[in-house]
């Protein structure tokens, strides 16, 4: 709904996005909306990094979710948060079917599903 907000949180204090994520959590805690109320705000897991084959990190993250016709399409990453990230997207989408897929192939192209199905402007196909 439009008073809700999901944001990519980070308990790692050792990852090196950690300070720049908590920095943005701090900016959204700020945030209001015309009436002056809060925006309820869904933190989702960070998952455990993935790594390519010469070691560079990959843009894993559960908040390139997308939102379709009665479903929510979240990526997964085969880790241990997984499970968590699909508990809480359908928690925060009760009327729709959540579904998990392996994004770990689209990752490697440093994107992941919502990414890949972005619109093309006409005359670029």
């Amino acid at each position: 709904d439009p008073a809700t907000i999901a944001y990519v949180k980070c308990d790692d204090p050792a990852d090196e996005h950690y300070e720049a994520l908590k920095k943005m959590e701090a900016e959204l805690l700020t945030f209001r909306q015309s009436d002056g109320s809060p925006y309820r705000l869904i933190p989702l897991p960070w998952p455990e990094a993935c790594f390519d084959e010469e070691g560079q990190r990959l843009p894993a993250t559960y908040a390139n979710f997308l939102i379709i016709n009665g479903a929510v399409l979240v990526p997964t990453y085969r880790v241990p948060q997984d499970e968590e990230a699909l508990r809480i997207i359908a928690s925060a989408f009760p009327d729709r079917e959540t579904i998990g897929i392996d994004c770990r192939p689209l990752i490697r192209q440093h994107g992941s599903l919502h990414c890949v199905t972005m619109q093309y402007p006409a005359g670029v196909i």
